[in-house]
């Protein structure tokens, strides 16, 4: 492709600050600069520049182009899989576990749920309604515990 002013003189902007910064030296500077003023194609100016840190604006015939192929040829993009969060899963086992273990695991369903919302809220995984279930059972089975001790504690105090 041929050349425009403007690409001789991008190409001259490019030599004067590779000059300025101590890459070219005087001699090397002027005979690229007539080269430059004297060049006729695109592939002239770049060669020109390509050892400088900045050469011209690239063009459209330097970019590689995708290949057409009709999208039915194409691999398929599998979409990235979106994890579970394990202390959501540990939240709710522990939750439904309360009632076996007489309430043994509702502390750690607590403890468990409410790391497990502030990982899901920071990192998008999944598992927000096992969190919430381990949360409730074990905040209910403490609730249970405390009622039952409350009620225990009354009725010592009415027997005195």
């Amino acid at each position: 492709m041929r050349a425009s002013h403007a690409d001789r003189e991008r190409a001259v902007d490019v030599l004067k600050a590779g000059f300025a910064e101590g890459r070219l030296q005087q001699p090397e500077y002027e005979q690229r600069l007539t080269r430059a003023y004297k060049a006729q194609t695109h592939a002239e100016l770049q060669m020109l520049v390509a050892d400088l840190p900045q050469g011209p604006v690239p063009q459209a015939q330097f970019v590689p182009q995708r290949p057409m192929v009709p999208a039915t040829f194409m691999p398929m993009q599998m979409p990235v899989p979106v994890t579970t969060n394990s202390s959501a899963t540990g939240a709710l086992v522990c939750g439904i576990m309360t009632p076996v273990t007489w309430g043994l695991t509702a502390i750690p369903a607590v403890i468990l749920g409410h790391k497990a919302r502030a990982e899901i809220r920071r990192s998008g995984e999944r598992g927000d309604g096992q969190a919430l279930t381990g949360l409730i059972l074990g905040w209910l089975a403490i609730g249970g515990w405390a009622l039952f001790l409350l009620v225990f504690i009354l009725s010592a105090a009415v027997n005195l």
